[in-house]
């Protein structure tokens, strides 16, 4: 798809949805994959000044009702077969009255008759499209991430934030209209739409989308294609180099990679480099921070083990428990404020008072500065696992537990995985007169919880381990 056709198709996909009354302000949920029909609609979100609201595609039916009706989404933008397994829930959030699906069908197979088609929308519908006027603080994402509650919080991200972080791989990075970036983050994804999606097509560089893949597919992608940046979790580049067949491929159009989401091993970063004539990168951000607000330069020093230093526009400090600044090399809690700030979480205003004070975003997370201004993580202040790049928030999953009529207690906790970073690990105190096993346990978190959040081990114990 060339950027004139995707223009086209953004338009007028615009005008379909505002023919059929979707405008400023309005969410517009987006439960797809990587693929152009997300691209599409989310810029034609953007464009008619709606506010587009990305969900994990999978994510569990229970999932997707909370997020339809807590967004107050007026339209839902995915596939037949995610229509067909949502579309029991759907007399539960009667907001919900816009539903389109992206199979290239003649009619989707679905008995709800409000259900669309999203080509047919687009090919019946003008390519020309008015453009309402647009403030810096409107809100024009909204991406969910999990509160210390348990309960998922949906972080307003402005057209302010999209822009200040869409210049990033152009600026830090020299990304121009004549590099190839390979996408494989989930665009629903702070991560995955800010270092894939929005920094490519601010300076028109090509984009490959991938979904599901394996590492060959990955090594032969890149070979194939040139592809001269990625941006991805640990995982992915871990995966690379330990890849038994390494040798076999040749990926010397790689210019520099990215990594983020979670850190990666700071011994294996040299080797990376070296293996693969290129240059990997790490960074850092988290949702409410558009995401990202530290990064190490391509082109600039290197500190293996350091998550760089503050991007432009961003102000970071080190603060202790009394709230004052840290000395270089001294460890407390990173605090940031810029243009990267989220606008808040969507009808909560509480607790966006509790993470925003006097303007300051408190990330939860410890780290410190080295005299040059490098940053280094060393930990976390609030309870939290990051697997595989995805954040899981310990208390959502023991309230799953505990609704099981076996778990009388339980406790979730993280194990330090290499290519995971970390696994979910459930202790569990069960009722001793009912009988339960680790697959039963299994099978009612994954009716409830999306699949990253499932604990990957479970024990039986007689008493929950010690905060």
């Amino acid at each position: 798809m060339t950027y004139a056709e995707l223009n086209a198709a953004v338009n007028a996909l615009g005008n379909a949805l505002k023919n059929r009354g979707v405008g400023k302000n309005d969410k517009i949920a987006i439960v797809l994959h990587n693929c152009p029909e997300f691209v599409i609609a989310y810029f034609a979100a953007q464009k008619i000044g709606a506010v587009a609201v990305t969900i994990n595609m999978a994510s569990t039916v229970h999932e997707i009702q909370y997020l339809l009706r807590n967004s107050d989404a007026t339209t839902l933008i995915t596939t037949t077969s995610c229509a067909v397994r949502f579309e029991p829930i759907l007399k539960n959030v009667p907001l919900c009255r816009h539903l389109l699906v992206t199979d290239r069908t003649e009619d989707p197979p679905l008995s709800a008759p409000a259900f669309v088609s999203f080509w047919k929308l687009i090919e019946n519908s003008p390519t020309a499209l008015d453009i309402p006027d647009l403030d810096d603080d409107d809100p024009a994402v909204m991406i969910y991430t999990s509160g210390l509650t348990g309960s998922p919080l949906g972080a307003m991200l402005t057209q302010r934030n999209l822009v200040s972080q869409s210049a990033l791989l152009g600026n830090l990075c020299h990304v121009d209209h004549s590099d190839l970036g390979l996408s494989v983050i989930p665009l629903f994804h702070s991560f995955g739409a800010v270092a894939n999606m929005l920094g490519a097509i601010r300076v028109g560089a090509g984009l490959i989308l991938m979904d599901h893949f394996s590492v060959d597919e990955i090594f032969q992608t890149i070979y194939r294609e040139n592809v001269s940046f990625i941006a991805a979790v640990p995982r992915l580049f871990l995966g690379m180099l330990l890849h038994d067949e390494v040798d076999r491929y040749d990926v010397r159009s790689l210019k520099f990679c990215i990594t983020g989401g979670a850190s990666m091993p700071a011994q294996y970063i040299p080797e990376f480099n070296e293996r693969f004539h290129t240059t990997l990168v790490e960074g850092y951000g988290l949702t409410e921070s558009s995401p990202v607000c530290t990064l190490c330069r391509p082109d600039g020093p290197q500190k293996p083990g350091s998550i760089g230093t503050a991007i432009p526009g961003v102000e970071i400090r080190i603060v202790n428990e009394q709230g004052k600044d840290c000395p270089p090399g001294e460890v407390g809690e990173m605090v940031l404020r810029g243009e990267n700030l989220m606008k808040g979480y969507y009808k909560n205003e509480a607790e966006t008072r509790n993470v925003i004070v006097n303007g300051w975003l408190f990330t939860g997370d410890l780290a410190y500065r080295d005299p040059d201004g490098f940053f280094f993580l060393t930990g976390r202040k609030k309870r939290m696992i990051i697997t595989s790049g995805f954040n899981v928030y310990p208390r959502e999953v023991e309230m799953v537990l505990e609704n099981h009529p076996a778990v009388l207690a339980a406790r979730v906790e993280s194990k330090p995985n290499l290519l995971r970073g970390e696994i979910v690990k459930a202790f569990i105190v069960r009722d001793p007169a009912i009988q339960i096993d680790n697959k039963q346990i299994l099978r009612h978190c994954r009716t409830y919880l999306s699949a990253y959040k499932v604990p990957r081990e479970v024990e039986f114990v007689e008493s929950l381990p010690e905060h």
